[in-house]
């Protein structure tokens, strides 16, 4: 059983979609998208057992989705670095732990998160709505890792 949002989380969250066919699962309603080149991020902050930052990056491109991982040290002025480089994603949500692990459990919908006010948004929101689209229409494929992720 993989933890949440750990290592061994992303990799078998990789596995799972591994060789996805994304030929049906462009997503119109944005420019960007539509390209088949994009990158959603998610800061997910308080995750136990030492509420540190956790930073996943779903980088999507015309032929492949992989899930990155971007462990967040803190500094000594109470921000964080990043100690992985990628380019600067095109959209970032921004959660607490709470939330994303609801999320991931399928019991808060991003909708209702993100029109309560408890998930902040920065960048292009077309590309968060394909990238929820896209994770949406992966939903088969990583039921088994939903099922045997432990929180």
């Amino acid at each position: 059983m993989a933890r949440f949002l750990s290592p061994e989380w992303v990799a078998a969250f990789n596995e799972a979609i591994e060789g996805v066919d994304l030929t049906d699962l462009v997503a119109p309603e944005s420019l960007l998208a539509a390209s088949g080149s994009y990158q959603v991020e998610q800061m997910v902050h308080d995750v136990p057992p030492d509420a540190t930052v956790v930073r996943t990056v779903l980088v999507v491109e015309p032929d492949s989705v992989v899930l990155h991982l971007r462990d967040e040290v803190p500094h000594a002025n109470g921000g964080v670095r990043s100690t992985e480089a990628l380019r600067d994603s095109d959209v970032t949500i921004s959660l607490d732990y709470s939330d994303a692990a609801a999320m991931s459990k399928g019991v808060l919908t991003p909708a209702h998160a993100l029109a309560s006010g408890r998930v902040r948004v920065r960048g292009d929101l077309s590309v968060l709505i394909a990238g929820q689209s896209l994770l949406f229409a992966l939903a088969d494929r990583l039921k088994d890792l939903q099922a045997s992720t432990t929180y």
